[in-house]
């Protein structure tokens, strides 16, 4: 690639941002163009009646890809981001069960393991033996697979990571991998909750992901102080440090082929932009589909009737006229039928009836986020993608979920204690974000999902490629930081499989 190529990147959520700053620093002209006022795509924020609220993710995990990707720039991340260990690392409530209702996790392994004693008795070795499988998984993983580009379908082609691969445990799903560990429901629960983040159902879900609980219980899970939204801020400082240039406020209506390359794009106000070339962090849905002519398409409409999407969601953003005692920072409420709940949501789509949901309340680790004694509150209830929902079917769901919470948080009078409120819905994702059918997440992690994983480069248009959670190796922040360092690679060329080690003007 020549110093003077010009990337163009259409959208700025944490993998545009990424790659926009490798690109940036290592010389080249970098133009973000962002649909909504706002940078971040679905790591947005928006403050109301002097509460503050990050609108998409809200847990900081894997702290060690943030570090690796921080200094590939040369940066300190402790430079940007004040970080914050939490402890307890999440509290977990579990609906109807009186022995136990409430239990925190510390991601400690010395504090958590009476609580796993009360949950199995005995379990303790298992659970060690457990952890340091999935650390090791968690390497390798990491070594030879997650920064490889063409991801598991091409790199099974060598007998030595074949191998490997198996190690992973590729062809069990994480339910029967559990069941084959552990008997205690209540700790398969806490110990699947991770695929969340991965937007799939653990009887779906390849047994690789079982590194997820390193995770969680070896490395534990941090918080910057300001909110999520200070990684987006800190990307976006990098980026203006190296010269990349940003544009809100302008949504693609095309980008521009001519000879099968990619040449630019076309805004919806006609305003057209020449590049050398171009990388979408948009839905890869909507860039495969409605910002391409059908000989251009790489994954047709045809691929997206096929596939399964992770989770939609219904999320309130809450603020409290007063602290609410019971909860933690981040909190997770288990429903009592944890298989029903799944099938609700990917086999016989409706709005789960005894969902498992989700509160964070920054305010527990960060009050600068809302007014002197109060708190702010994300309410997020997974819900299957593509449901048309009515004002009604709105407005009664939401009332559910309160008068679950209610019963949850012991508050029956928790509708007097709001304040303010935003709610978001399946509808606002597609609006939004362009996400298919309103999916919070965008592909779930089945095990085709994951081996057959959009590339990162388009097949039909030269110097077209994609970043982000739509292509490889997946969801989630730091996994989009690592999407932004693959297609880094792709595009200047880079053939080592393994982590960079930093970025440098050529």
């Amino acid at each position: 690639m020549k110093k003077k190529d010009h990337v163009l990147i259409i959208g700025s959520g944490i993998g545009g941002l990424g790659a926009a700053a490798l690109l940036a620093k290592s010389g080249h002209k970098v133009t973000v163009i962002e649909k909504n006022d706002t940078l971040g795509g679905r790591a947005n924020i928006f403050e109301k009646d002097g509460y503050t609220f990050d609108m998409g993710p809200s847990w900081y995990l894997m702290p060690d890809v943030f570090e690796h990707y921080f200094s590939l720039l040369d940066e300190n991340i402790s430079d940007h981001l004040d970080l914050v260990k939490l402890s307890p690392s999440y509290r977990v409530f579990f609906s109807n069960d009186k022995e136990l209702p409430v239990v925190d996790i510390h991601s400690d392994l010395e504090k958590d393991l009476p609580l796993f004693e009360k949950l199995e008795p005995g379990v303790s070795p298992k659970l060690k033996e457990y952890l340091r499988r999935s650390g090791e998984q968690y390497a390798m993983a990491k070594h030879n697979f997650m920064f490889r580009n063409l991801g598991f379908s091409m790199d099974f082609l060598s007998w030595k990571l074949i191998k490997k691969g198996i190690e992973l445990n590729p062809f069990q799903t994480m339910e029967s991998y559990l069941n084959k560990w552990f008997t205690s429901d209540r700790l398969k629960k806490i110990l699947e909750y991770t695929l969340v983040f991965l937007g799939s159902d653990p009887a779906k879900t390849p047994a690789m992901y079982n590194i997820m609980n390193f995770i969680d219980f070896e490395m534990g899970v941090y918080y910057p102080k300001g909110g999520i939204y200070e990684i987006v801020k800190a990307l976006v400082r990098i980026n203006e440090k190296h010269g990349t240039q940003f544009i809100r406020n302008a949504p693609v209506k095309a980008i521009d082929v001519e000879g099968k390359r990619a040449v630019g794009v076309t805004l919806e106000n006609g305003t057209r932009i020449k590049a050398d070339k171009v990388i979408s962090n948009a839905d890869l849905w909507f860039t495969e589909t409605q910002l391409l002519d059908k000989p251009f398409q790489t994954y047709p409409q045809p691929y997206w009737d096929k596939v399964e999407l992770s989770p939609s969601a219904f999320i309130m953003y809450l603020g409290m006229d007063r602290k609410i005692e019971l909860l933690s920072h981040h909190n997770l409420r288990f429903g009592a039928d944890w298989k029903q709940n799944f099938t609700e949501l990917f086999d016989q789509p409706r709005l789960p009836e005894d969902p498992s949901y989700y509160i964070c309340k920054p305010t527990e680790t960060d009050p600068e986020l809302a007014p002197p004694g109060t708190d702010n509150l994300f309410v997020l209830v997974p819900i299957p993608p593509g449901l048309n929902l009515s004002e009604a079917d709105m407005t009664n769901y939401r009332q559910k979920i309160l008068d679950m919470m209610k019963v949850d948080l012991e508050l029956p009078d928790i509708e007097d204690y709001i304040v303010t409120e935003r709610d978001f819905w399946g509808d606002d994702f597609r609006r939004d974000y362009n996400a298919y059918k309103g999916t919070a997440l965008g592909l779930a992690h089945t095990l085709k999902q994951t081996v057959r994983r959009p590339r990162n480069q388009s097949k039909k248009v030269k110097n077209l490629y994609y970043v982000g959670a739509g292509t490889s190796p997946g969801i989630g922040m730091p996994i989009c930081l690592i999407s932004a360092e693959l297609v880094y690679k792709r595009i200047t060329g880079i053939k080592d499989p393994h982590p960079l080690k930093s970025i440098s003007r050529s």
